[in-house]
C-alpha cells in the first residue's frame, strides 16, 4: 500500500488551533480594558516613511478609467492615529500588514500586526499593560530557539544606553552621530563605508540583543534620538526618545513609542527618512501623509505599540518557523 501522503495543513492543525485561540484571547483582554477594535484601509496611498521598508505596490481603478497609485500598508499606525485624533477612544486592530523582499523563519512578508494605542499612557504605562497583555495569552515558561523566558515574573526595562555599556562597552549617547568614537569605545574596526548608524545597529544585533530577553522578556527601552521614528524626545534628556522595542526567548515582538504629537517636527523627520530612502531608491517615492500631519496637532497625548502577532503564536506554540503558524503560510 502506498503510504498517505502527509498534509502540510493538517500537520499544522496544532498550532494553529492555538493560534484562533489567542486571537480570541487578544480581543476578550482589549474589549475588558475598554478599547475599540478598529479596521483601516489597507491599500493606502502613502504606505509609510521608514528609510529601509519596502512596499507593495498596487493600482486601484475607478469606475471611470482613471488610476491611483497605492500601497499595501506596512502598518496601520498613520490611520490609527487619525482615528484617536477623531475619537479620542482606546483604540486596538489585528491588521495583515505587508513587508517586501522579506523572508526568513521569523520574518514574512505578509503577516499579522497586532496594534493599540491608549490616551493618557506613558512609556512606563504601556509596558505595564504589555506585561498584562503576554500573561493574559502565553504560558507562564515560554520556550524558542533554546530559550527559556518566564512571563510569570518581572519583566526586564533596561534602557539603550545601559545595555550599551553593559554589554558593548560604550557611552551610547555621548557618541552619537561620530562613528569613530563609537567604534573605539566599543574595541571594533570600522567597515568602509560605515556610518554611525550603521555601527549602532552592528552592535546591537551583534552584542546586546543576544544577551537580552533570555530568561525573562526584556524592554529595551530610550532609544538614541536618532532612532525616534514618531516617538517624542524625553524631556529629562533630549538626547534619548521615549521608544521601546520588546523582546523575548530571542525573538524582538514589539516596538513601541509615547507618541510624538508636534507635527511640525514629525514633518521634518519624515522629510529627512524620505530623502535617505531617495538615496536607496528614487522609485520608492509618494505623498507625505498630510492628513496625519494635520492630525497630529488634535492628537492627545498617548501611547502605541505594534507586536507581531504570528511571533507571539511561536512563543506560545515553540514552533521553529513563522510559516507553522501562519495558515497557508509562506516565509
Amino acid at each position: 500500500m502506498t503510504p498517505q501522503a502527509s498534509d502540510p495543513i493538517t500537520d499544522r492543525l496544532a498550532p494553529l488551533r492555538r493560534r484562533a485561540l489567542m486571537l480570541r484571547g487578544v480581543r476578550a483582554f482589549f474589549d475588558g480594558r475598554g478599547y475599540l477594535e478598529v479596521e483601516t484601509p489597507y491599500a493606502v496611498p502613502t504606505p509609510g516613511e521608514e528609510v529601509h521598508l519596502r512596499p507593495f505596490e498596487t493600482t486601484r481603478v475607478a469606475p471611470d478609467g482613471s488610476a491611483q497609485r497605492l500601497f499595501l500598508h506596512t502598518s496601520p499606525e498613520f490611520a490609527m492615529k487619525r482615528l484617536l485624533a477623531a475619537t479620542g477612544c482606546r483604540l486596538f486592530q489585528l491588521a495583515r500588514v505587508w513587508r517586501n523582499n522579506e523572508g526568513s523563519d521569523t520574518h514574512a512578508a505578509e503577516f499579522s500586526l497586532l496594534e493599540w494605542y491608549r490616551p493618557g499612557a506613558d512609556l512606563a504605562g504601556l509596558m505595564d499593560e504589555t506585561e498584562a497583555l503576554l500573561r493574559a495569552t502565553l504560558p507562564p515558561t515560554v520556550s524558542w530557539g533554546g530559550a527559556s523566558c518566564r512571563i510569570d515574573r518581572p519583566f526586564e526595562r533596561l534602557t539603550m544606553q545601559e545595555a550599551f555599556a553593559r554589554h558593548v562597552g560604550a557611552d551610547l549617547l555621548a557618541t552619537e552621530g561620530d562613528a569613530t568614537a563609537l567604534a573605539r569605545q566599543a574595541g571594533v574596526r570600522l567597515r568602509d563605508g560605515e556610518g554611525w548608524e550603521d555601527l549602532f545597529f552592528r552592535l546591537l544585533l551583534s552584542r546586546v540583543e543576544p544577551q537580552i530577553g533570555r530568561t525573562v522578556p526584556t524592554f529595551l527601552t530610550h532609544w538614541p534620538q536618532s532612532q525616534a521614528a514618531l516617538a517624542r524626545r524625553d524631556p529629562a534628556d533630549p538626547r534619548a526618545a521615549l521608544r521601546f522595542e520588546l523582546y523575548a526567548s530571542g525573538l524582538e515582538l514589539a516596538n513601541a513609542f509615547e507618541e510624538l504629537t508636534d507635527p511640525a517636527e514629525q514633518r521634518q523627520r519624515f522629510l529627512a527618512d524620505r530623502a535617505r530612502r531617495l538615496e536607496f531608491d528614487p522609485t520608492l517615492d509618494w505623498p507625505l501623509d498630510e492628513a496625519l500631519l494635520e492630525a497630529l496637532a488634535r492628537l492627545p497625548s498617548c501611547a502605541g505599540i505594534a507586536l507581531g502577532f504570528d511571533r507571539l503564536v511561536l512563543l506560545a506554540t515553540g514552533a521553529p518557523r513563522l510559516a507553522d503558524v501562519i495558515w497557508l503560510g509562506r516565509n
